[in-house]
């Protein structure tokens, strides 16, 4: 059996394990919440004195209180904001953690502090600020209603009495907290590893291998073999919204089970966006201009448009480029054997912050393919896909006249919970209402990751109550990436229903 040593997130204290807790001592294991000081009504603290590394004494202490006769394995639980200092004691105590559990949070590295996880991106600018000015004392104080709690992660699970409490016994955060940066030695890489995904917070298996499969060398090591995963459908806050299933997770990650992750390159399957575009077209040169690759069909111009626009974030070091990828220039030469002329274009969407980055040079691409004389500018549809769908939200909220349609194949439509962009203008579901008659084609996977599927359900809403022409293809089998994922016969289809769709109103 194991001894569980749990430490809860940003605001929080150890009362948020009092279920989960219950649930694995009548498992017959041990399950201590510790509780942290300057946060827990049980060790209070003067927050100038309060900092990560207290916090880490807190876990430390925690773990040299287990029985060492006892033979039972500790096992590490972190979440959200605990992470931190899960890590920092696990590398002081290396010898004795059988396994750190990562609940719903990141992978934070040496000499980072835990405010580069802070979820809501205007917050942390303003933390961030308010630390290099030298405002390095204080706390942060926690959400003041039930309401509030979405910028910290999705509330998904939680009922009224739930978030009630989780409001009332909310605790100002130390700033130092925040601030401090983890200190580790490296000790801790040898520790087993298990992440917890909660798959409405915006995190789930598939988008975490599809980032893998990017080859970012930053996330090789979530391949290796002492490191697994599993999946929760509930929101940020588990213990809460389903702690027996929690319980229940944590108990089959300490005897080693979960999912792994497959390695990207190598004897591994080749990943969905570099498969072939699965049934055959016409091979088209490609003609490179700056940030854009035309694919023109023959014959006498100028012609409407189709710009491909990809998702991501996908890293800058990603090779090939997403606008090289076959599914896009798949797209591209089908577009072309329409009669169009089928772009793709390339962004620099490397990171969760770089949507306004990319916002700007999916407009300066357009605009260079508008010029082309053999583009007709005044005939130009965008197709967006994946996490790109958020790029469509200036495009939907003021349409110029030369946009003919819009398109997207299982998009983002709004910000996912754990993306901390609530504050930004990136919101589709909000940005229909300006769409007026634009036409919208809306490729929609049956099998879509719960989070996402959730944003495009409130997008189709908000459509229906503004009246906006929206044409939604279904793929009722279909996956996330499904046109190198899926059976043809299951998705050409409808890919061919939305190009032709796409088309009818370029050329109408």
């Amino acid at each position: 059996m194991h001894v569980f040593i749990m430490v809860a997130g940003v605001f929080t204290g150890a009362h948020v394990w009092e279920e989960t807790a219950a649930q694995l001592a009548a498992a017959g294991s041990e399950a201590h919440a510790v509780p942290l000081t300057g946060v827990d009504g049980a060790r209070p603290a003067a927050p100038a004195d309060v900092g990560l590394e207290t916090h880490i004494e807190d876990v430390v202490a925690a773990i040299d209180a287990v029985d060492v006769a006892s033979g039972r394995e500790i096992v590490l639980v972190g979440h959200d904001y605990g992470i931190h200092p899960v890590l920092g004691a696990a590398d002081r105590r290396a010898g004795r953690v059988a396994r750190v559990v990562h609940l719903d949070c990141g992978m934070p590295q040496n000499g980072v502090p835990a405010l580069a996880a802070v979820p809501d991106q205007a917050l942390r600018a303003q933390l961030a600020e308010r630390a290099g000015a030298g405002r390095r004392e204080g706390v942060l104080a926690p959400p003041a209603a039930p309401g509030a709690w979405e910028r910290w992660g999705s509330t998904a699970g939680l009922d009224a009495t739930a978030l009630e409490r989780l409001t009332a016994r909310a605790a100002p955060q130390p700033m130092g907290t925040l601030l401090q940066p983890l200190r580790l030695s490296g000790a801790v890489a040898a520790v087993p590893v298990t992440g917890v995904l909660c798959t409405r917070n915006g995190a789930d298996l598939g988008s975490v291998q599809r980032l893998v499969d990017f080859g970012d060398p930053a996330l090789a090591a979530l391949t290796e073999p002492q490191v697994s995963f599993f999946e929760l459908p509930t929101g940020h806050w588990p213990m809460l919204s389903c702690p027996a299933d929690l319980a229940d997770v944590l108990l089959r990650a300490a005897a080693g089970e979960g999912h792994r992750l497959r390695a990207a390159g190598g004897d591994a399957p080749v990943p969905a966006h570099l498969r072939p575009f699965p049934w055959d077209l016409p091979e088209l040169p490609r003609d490179r201009r700056g940030p854009v690759d035309l694919y023109v069909p023959d014959g006498e111009g100028p012609r409407p448009a189709v710009v491909f626009v990809h998702g991501g974030p996908v890293p800058a070091g990603a090779r090939p480029r997403p606008r090289e990828w076959p599914t896009l220039v798949g797209h591209a030469r089908l577009a072309a054997a329409g009669g169009v002329v089928g772009v793709t274009l390339e962004h620099r969407l490397h990171d969760l912050a770089d949507y306004e980055r990319a916002a700007a040079d999916v407009a300066d691409g357009v605009e260079r393919v508008r010029a082309d004389p053999r583009v007709d500018a005044d005939r130009i549809a965008l197709w967006f896909f994946s996490g790109g769908g958020l790029l469509t939200t200036d495009w939907l909220a003021r349409p110029p006249a030369w946009l003919r349609c819009l398109a997207a194949s299982y998009p983002v439509l709004a910000p996912l919970p754990a993306w901390g962009m609530a504050g930004t203008r990136f919101h589709p579901a909000r940005a229909v209402a300006g769409a007026g008659d634009l036409p919208v084609v809306l490729l929609h996977a049956g099998r879509e990751a719960p989070g996402i599927a959730a944003t495009v359900e409130a997008f189709v809403s908000a459509a229906g109550a503004c009246a906006a022409r929206l044409e939604l293809i279904d793929v009722p089998n279909g996956h996330h990436g499904f046109e190198t994922l899926d059976a043809p016969e299951e998705t050409r289809p409808a890919l061919d229903r939305a190009m032709r769709s796409v088309i009818s109103h370029l050329t109408g």
